[in-house]
């Protein structure tokens, strides 16, 4: 058990990592707090330290910059933790929105809790989030999956998961590959699947447009992509998508080959056995369990 009081004096002397959102285009959405935070702690580490800079002079900070990125985490970590276990404290930033989700952030949050040193949120700006409230589609439950693969295959995989996926789904994508990964999930999720690609999200060319895959595939083919996307597209229930029992395409499958069914199409033995459980209504484990009952 790890039990953190963030700001009770437990007698700690080490640093607290502090993880600081930053704007994610627009200035003014830095909040009062990151700024004080990053005044006071004695570190920051950045992904790019070059665009950290630019936001520091901007607010006249002058803490001590160090790098902190995928390429350099295995070094940089441990000499981080160190400062943090000496008493110094660390603000961990990305080059915007909040740090630790889909960049190496998280790998030093762990290392951090498994050293025994507080990890503080310092909330901003998240491109996700800001989104999927302006897209109009239900937020009541979603999936955050960031950056789907390159690869078609494991692409192709993927896109069959979030078929199945009851909530609205949030992706990142790069202007130079939103076609095809669009084009590809209209094929697979269905032309009528609705969808909202929101770009240069707080910046002058704010811009989202909202309507079904096989819409949106159509316009990109007149306007070409710029800028990076957040791509929220409806979920499995929205769009009645899901069968029901009576005419679910499964029915006469036996549970072993049901799941066999998914690793044909490529999915490991685990990933097989969620998608076969999603599809029955069913807890993974109780399907594990009449697999194993029936050997």
């Amino acid at each position: 058990m790890n039990i953190q009081k963030s700001y009770q004096d437990d007698g700690k002397t080490a640093g607290k990592l502090y993880l600081v959102g930053t704007p994610i285009g627009n200035l003014e959405d830095m909040t009062f707090r990151a700024v004080r935070v990053l005044r006071e702690v004695q570190w920051i580490a950045a992904e790019d330290t070059r665009q950290t800079r630019k936001l520091l002079t901007h607010f006249d900070i002058a803490t001590r910059l160090v790098s902190y990125h995928e390429h350099n985490k295995q070094a940089s970590g441990p000499e981080l933790i160190r400062l943090l276990e000496a008493g110094d404290s660390v603000a961990l930033v990305s080059d915007a929105g909040l740090p630790a989700i889909s960049d190496p952030g998280a790998d030093l949050v762990r290392d951090a809790i498994r050293a025994g040193i507080d990890v503080v949120p310092i909330p901003g700006a998240n491109a996700a989030l800001s989104a999927l409230i302006i897209s109009g589609l239900p937020t009541e439950r979603f999936t955050f999956v960031g950056f789907l693969s390159r690869d078609r295959k494991s692409l192709v995989r993927e896109l069959e998961a979030l078929k199945r996926e009851k909530g609205t789904v949030l992706l990142y994508e790069a202007p130079h590959r939103l076609q095809k990964t669009l084009r590809l999930a209209a094929e697979i999720l269905g032309a009528e699947r609705e969808v909202a690609l929101v770009r240069e999200l707080t910046k002058r060319y704010e811009e989202a447009a909202r309507g079904t895959l096989g819409e949106c595939v159509d316009w990109l083919e007149r306007t070409a992509p710029q800028g990076e996307y957040v791509v929220v597209l409806g979920g499995a229930e929205a769009a009645g998508d899901e069968p029901s029992e009576q005419s679910a395409w499964w029915r006469k499958l036996t549970p072993r080959e049901h799941v066999a069914h998914y690793e044909a199409q490529g999915l490991a033995h685990k990933e097989a056995l969620r998608s076969a459980a999603q599809d029955r209504g069913i807890p993974k484990r109780e399907l594990y369990n009449e697999l194993h009952r029936s050997m």
